[in-house]
């Protein structure tokens, strides 16, 4: 399989790193840097969840489940520790190839972003800090993006399926709790301040981001 898609790839102009095992490609991730990785949840060593979640802890770099797993849980859990899509075999090379190149358009070259400021909370886009009441408040990617989109975008009310397709960028078929998850966890981690507030449920809606009057 690996030498399958390392051949599609390739007659891309992709240049391609495997690892045949997780500590193998968690020890190559160290060393270099990559635009985006395609994990096999099925890995020796250490398994591709596990790999997913270290990952995460330190880089924001687009990541492609393959697995031969399809339940709706599997694929809620993989978004949920930060996967950005999910592929299940058998699948098509050419399938892969086009969600390769849709992630890496994606997460390519963006123009400036501008600081967001308000009342307790600073949120950095180039630095990808957020600062609550002075200090610093360390966000997952995912969390981060689902933060700075709703703060851009104050006032607005965006459904789960929204949220979803800018900011995770697929179309989701399934449960919409990965938003839900993600949004409570963004407001444990943001606490007890006025900075936990903007963050707004919409009953049968969604959610905004709301700095009142």
């Amino acid at each position: 399989m690996i030498d399958l898609v390392r051949l599609y790839l390739e007659k891309e102009g992709f240049k391609v790193d495997e690892a045949l095992n997780g500590q193998q490609a968690l020890e190559m991730i160290e060393k270099a840097e990559y635009n985006l990785i395609i994990l096999d949840l099925m890995l020796p060593v250490v398994d591709g969840w596990t790999v997913c979640k270290e990952i995460r802890k330190k880089y924001d770099i687009p990541i492609i489940m393959l697995t031969a797993r399809g339940e709706e849980f599997d694929k809620v859990l993989g978004f949920e520790l930060g996967a950005d899509d999910y592929v299940v075999k058998p699948f098509s090379p050419r399938e892969l190839v086009a969600r390769v190149k849709a992630l890496l358009r994606r997460f390519g070259p963006r123009e400036p972003r501008q600081v967001l400021e308000f009342e307790g909370l600073v949120i950095d886009p180039e630095s990808r800090k957020v600062v609550v009441d002075g200090k610093e408040v360390a966000l997952t990617p995912k969390e981060f993006d689902l933060l700075y989109f709703l703060a851009k975008n104050k006032e607005k009310v965006f459904t789960r399926e929204k949220l979803l397709e800018e900011v995770w960028g697929y179309d989701f078929f399934g449960s919409l709790r990965t938003v839900d998850t993600h949004i409570k966890q963004l407001r444990e981690k943001l606490g007890r301040s006025k900075a936990s507030s903007y963050i707004v449920t919409v009953w049968g809606v969604g959610y905004k981001f709301e700095v009142g009057k």
